[in-house]
């Protein structure tokens, strides 16, 4: 990538030591290669990739930025990860991210999320090179009341499930150690939370998710079962969160941290609401349509959520690149594209970073 024509915010970024947790996953490979793309000295610590194929391995992450296969409920390992790589800015991306493993393994998504987010503040706090960490949560972490307009950061936030309880109970360490062990004072880094939407993207194969589930009903000829059909959700690119993760980043380390470590909306700017079905369609539209069926007795979960993310908008000038109906067609081409050539999985990422930052120096 050209580091003579950077965004304002890759330029801060680049040639700083940024420790990524959970950089084996869906979202951590896309930010670690973008990161890796504007010159930014990338670690990461994180479980192995769960699934194979995995964006981690497919991209080669593992050849090219320094990896610690750890766990983040581990917390002299990670302590001792952070004290020898002396980043300036931890990304934490690692969790238990799925909604309907946390009701099989209540314990351990709670024991990850909210204990893990406290484990790295710790480290972090007592690690002097840190100056900020960015956590990353959800928008489930709201208490959901079904209604039909969008959430801002001030709402209350709660979970029925373990999933969401275990987020909203990691905002709570979060906003804990901001007020116990303050920036401004020395205590602690800056720290700032962002509560993104329903991330698509090519390279995710997690389980129980719609569109990893859609690949493998195609890629199989198999029949997809769909729990909830009209559900809508707060479609976006992993490329908007991954850009929206950056801008925070780079204003946790510039003149003016208070103005950052708060918590952020990231989600969707399109005026509409899509279902899960009419996403499938647009995805069939740009690649192979299954036969889809629907599910009669699913776990409960909600049914709209939508997030306020005009502060981001406003405060920090995020406005994601594509709408709804360019992420589902980019989301298909990576993935047809994938399947045509797997060894392409790395250019075709860097390809649609590419074309995102170039949407953004229009």
């Amino acid at each position: 990538m050209n580091h003579t024509k950077l965004l304002p915010f890759e330029s801060a970024l680049s040639g700083r030591k940024i420790l990524v947790t959970g950089h084996t996953g869906f979202t951590g490979g896309w930010a670690c290669l973008w990161l890796e793309a504007i010159g930014a000295k990338v670690m990461g610590f994180s479980l192995p990739p769960e699934t194979t194929p995995s964006l981690f391995d497919e991209i080669g992450l593992a050849n090219n930025i320094p990896t610690v296969f750890g766990d983040i409920c581990d917390y002299s390992q990670l302590l001792n990860t952070i004290e020898d790589f002396q980043p300036e800015l931890i990304l934490h991306l690692a969790a238990q991210p799925l909604v309907r493993r946390s009701y099989r393994e209540p314990v351990r998504t709670f024991a990850v999320n909210a204990q893990g987010t406290a484990h790295v503040l710790e480290a972090a706090r007592n690690v002097k090179s840190v100056r900020a960490v960015l956590c990353i949560t959800t928008d489930k972490v709201y208490k959901n009341n079904e209604w039909p307009w969008p959430y801002r950061e001030n709402d209350p936030l709660g979970g029925k499930d373990p999933y969401s309880a275990s987020k909203a109970a990691a905002e709570m360490v979060i906003q804990s150690y901001a007020a116990s062990f303050p920036w401004n004072e020395n205590k602690g880094p800056a720290i700032a939370t962002a509560r993104g939407g329903n991330i698509i993207g090519g390279g995710d194969w997690s389980e129980d998710r719609l569109i990893p589930d859609f690949v493998r009903a195609v890629v199989d000829g198999a029949t997809l079962t769909l729990r909830y059909p009209d559900a809508t959700r707060p479609w976006q690119h992993v490329l908007a969160l991954v850009h929206g993760y950056m801008m925070l980043l780079a204003g946790l380390i510039s003149d003016n941290p208070a103005r950052f470590a708060q918590a952020w909306n990231l989600g969707p700017q399109d005026s509409r609401q899509y279902s899960v079905r009419e996403v499938l369609e647009l995805m069939s539209q740009h690649w192979q349509r299954p036969e889809l069926l629907y599910m009669d007795n699913p776990l409960p979960e909600a049914g709209a959520l939508a997030l306020d993310s005009s502060i981001a908008r406003n405060l920090l000038g995020w406005l994601p690149a594509w709408d709804t109906e360019r992420v589902a067609a980019e989301t298909s081409a990576w993935y047809r594209d994938y399947y045509r050539n797997p060894s392409s999985a790395r250019m075709l990422t860097l390809s649609q970073i590419h074309t995102w930052r170039s949407e953004l120096f229009k």
